[in-house]
């Protein structure tokens, strides 16, 4: 499996995971470009609690280039904070409370696929 087949896959992954919890997915690879930012927010959810989760899923098949959670650096949950802040301009709906989750999943070749969810990392 290519690279971002595997990220799909675990994108899948997670938002089965979500979902099973009682999220509400709002929307996958939300993408955006405008004012020196871009990106793209792998899952934007709604908690149960009435949260907006904004998800980072990172999908390993080794340990090679480390953890998931090692890779969303603070540059990246910048990155992170700006998309979302375009996201809830985009979609004018209103939450209490909006937080930054990472979800890491790992799918070795051959292996059982794991994951690991982190909640309000920013």
């Amino acid at each position: 499996m290519d690279k971002q087949g595997l990220g799909r896959a675990g994108e899948d992954v997670a938002c089965e995971y979500l979902i099973g919890l009682g999220w509400e997915v709002l929307d996958r690879n939300w993408r955006y470009s405008g004012g020196g930012l871009r990106g793209e927010l792998d899952v934007v959810a709604r908690a149960p609690d009435g949260t907006l989760a904004v998800v980072e899923v990172k999908t390993r098949s080794g340990d090679g280039y480390g953890t998931g959670f090692e890779a969303v650096t603070p540059k990246k949950v910048a990155q992170l904070r700006g998309l979302t802040a375009q996201w809830l301009l985009a979609h004018r709906e209103r939450f209490a409370h909006v937080r930054i989750d990472v979800v890491a999943v790992s799918a070795p070749p051959g292996g059982p696929v794991t994951l690991e969810h982190r909640a309000a990392v920013a």
